[in-house]
């Protein structure tokens, strides 16, 4: 049937009820869609140009003097120094590069853990002798045992933190480690969600092990919320958060004897607003650390560049300058506290520049 027939036509008039749109109305219509296409983007973009110009701001001013290395600091280590691929001389080389540093602990990677807890021997056949050699060349320096392993999900394989028998057998781990000769576990389990009550278990149970034995504990921790809740709501979208609530940091910090604040992968756009950040940082962990624990600020040793960890931005003087600031306005004279390095494999001479100018002399 033809649509003239009917009335439907393309001239034909609208149905009843229906008004005419006049040439007025039309260009008030485009004006106001034109009008919401930009209102809404700066909407959105208003709240982030805010936190970036807060963390910019934070960045400011200058350190406290006396606000440099007190002797604390770590060194995080690849695998291949427990797996027969590192040799004498490369323990010559690192026993030179640590020298006149505040090193005091390695954090040598002796896993990962297997799911259910267990670690085989057969992952750290050479550690004795990298312990020995270290002991021998680098007096002073502590070894400690960096295990890890993913944290199962809803759509992933991983361990399974709420069952008492992996509980128990990352305990038998870290038993076994010890009695290798390592001075102590770092625990780096991930993505740990704020508030785990089984991860505060197993860090009870491991500190018993480990104070029996006259070792340290130590953890690499999240970052704290740099904006209240903030993990609570990125949990509607996410179902790991990257953050912790203050709160739960010092609940950890209280059953450790180190915590190492892995305070990279920020996704921070300038060294300006990542140094912010640090700064920030720094504050909320001083502030609920206890005295007697060592609070350890990570710096990035390596380079990457992507959504959450842009190269030029997260730098180590950046880094250092950060927590100096937020040591500076916090805690100036706190002790127990330092940075540690991630990792060795990746970093360059500017790092390793950077840090002892910056942090060490």
């Amino acid at each position: 049937m033809d649509r003239t027939e009917t009335g439907d036509s393309e001239n034909s008039p609208p149905p009843r009820g229906e008004p005419t749109p006049g040439p007025k109305s039309t260009t008030r219509r485009r004006r106001w869609l034109r009008r919401t296409a930009v209102a809404v983007p700066l909407l959105l973009l208003l709240p982030v140009l805010a936190v970036l110009t807060a963390l910019r701001i934070n960045y400011t001013g200058d350190p406290a003097d006396g606000t440099r290395t007190r002797d604390r600091d770590a060194l995080w280590l690849g695998h291949a120094w427990v797996d027969g691929r590192k040799k004498d001389a490369d323990v010559d080389a690192l026993a030179r590069r640590l020298k006149d540093t505040g090193i005091r602990d390695l954090y040598v990677h002796s896993g990962p853990l297997e799911h259910d807890g267990t670690l085989p021997k057969s992952v750290y056949p050479r550690a004795r002798w990298f312990i020995d050699a270290v002991h021998e060349k680098i007096p002073g320096v502590r070894v400690q045992a960096f295990l890890g392993d993913v944290l199962a999900s809803e759509n992933s394989e991983g361990m399974l933190l709420n069952d008492p028998d992996t509980r128990a057998a990352v305990v038998r781990s870290a038993r076994q480690v010890l009695d290798t000769g390592y001075e102590g576990i770092h625990i780096d389990l991930e993505p740990m969600p704020s508030g785990d009550r089984d991860f505060l278990t197993l860090l009870d149970d491991l500190r018993r092990e480990t104070r029996s034995r006259d070792a340290q504990l130590s953890v690499a921790a999240h970052q704290i919320d740099p904006l209240p809740n903030l993990h609570t709501v990125f949990g509607l979208f996410t179902e790991h958060p990257k953050w912790w609530s203050q709160e739960f940091f010092g609940q950890v910090a209280r059953r450790v004897d180190q915590i190492a604040l892995m305070s990279y992968d920020t996704a921070q756009p300038l060294e300006g607003t990542y140094g912010g950040f640090v700064a920030q940082q720094t504050s909320l962990a001083l502030e609920v650390t206890p005295p007697s624990t060592d609070l350890l600020m990570g710096l990035p040793f390596y380079y990457e560049s992507n959504f959450t960890h842009w190269g030029h931005a997260e730098t180590v003087p950046a880094a250092v300058r950060g927590v100096r600031l937020g040591l500076s306005r916090t805690d100036a004279d706190r002790a127990n506290f330092g940075v540690a390095l991630y990792i060795d494999f990746a970093a360059t001479e500017a790092d390793w520049r950077a840090y002892k100018e910056d942090w060490v002399r």
